[in-house]
């Protein structure tokens, strides 16, 4: 049995929707023994497909030519993940550093940046100055207005 590539990989839930499925063939990130593939190709039981999603390249290898979408718990009687153990420690090395490299200003505000941003827009030090001028000082801003 053969089914569509693009529909196999939308099928075994290895992307969401067709379209992106056919779109990532388009993009040269589906291959098969190296050669980047179209949406149109036909695959069979036995091959091995690699996705390549950023930062790993996932290799699957297709026990069932299916082109209906299937239920989670039923994708192990459809594929096989062959992923090198080097492109999964690739990943793990990838989702440990994205928390510690982060460049300051990327992503989501942490908590210390956001006390940070609260400080700036309502500072507390306004409640430790006295704003009790005398007469004399008030008279010098008058003179400094008439300069403008």
């Amino acid at each position: 049995m053969e089914a569509r590539l693009d529909k196999w990989l939308w099928a075994a839930r290895i992307f969401k929707t067709r379209s992106i499925a056919a779109d990532a063939c388009k993009n040269g990130r589906i291959s098969i023994k190296g050669v980047k593939q179209k949406p149109s190709k036909m695959i069979k039981e036995g091959d091995v497909i690699e996705v390549r999603k950023s930062p790993v390249t996932y290799s699957f290898k297709v026990l069932k030519a299916i082109q209906n979408r299937v239920g989670a718990k039923l994708v192990p009687e459809v594929l096989e993940n062959v992923t090198t153990k080097d492109q999964l420690e690739l990943l793990e090395m990838h989702r440990i550093s994205g928390f510690i490299d982060r460049a300051r200003g990327l992503g989501r505000p942490t908590k210390k940046d956001r006390r940070e941003l609260e400080e700036f827009v309502h500072p507390e030090f306004f409640g430790d100055f006295d704003f009790d001028w005398d007469d004399d000082e008030e008279e010098d801003f008058d003179d400094f207005d008439s300069i403008k």
